[in-house]
């Protein structure tokens, strides 16, 4: 396997960056709550956001993501119990290996 991210990774990973930075990240989960508000004084809150995604990304033999709409939900259901301090309804609860920064 390569050392480098396959193009399939790293457009998984572009993605999700332009939807946390549009404000459409887990649509619609997220409706009606504004992360940004929450997040703009918290980088290390983001970072977090953004573990979620990566460690809950999966990749295929060739390095292709297979579950990059998974990967987002999960970032989401750590931004909604973020932003409320509740999980989202029928979300299950993030484990520790999801939120973990390597």
């Amino acid at each position: 396997m390569s050392s480098r991210l396959s193009h399939g990774a790293s457009g998984a990973i572009r993605r999700f960056a332009g939807w946390v930075a549009r404000g459409s990240i887990g649509c619609p989960m997220l409706d009606g709550i504004n992360y940004w508000d929450e997040l703009k004084n918290s980088p290390s809150q983001m970072e977090i956001c953004f573990a979620v995604f990566v460690n809950v990304l999966e990749l295929d033999d060739r390095g292709e993501p297979i579950n990059e709409k998974y990967a987002e939900r999960r970032a989401a259901t750590w931004l909604y119990r973020y932003c409320t301090g509740e999980l989202p309804p029928g979300e299950a609860d993030l484990e520790p290996w999801e939120c973990a920064l390597h």
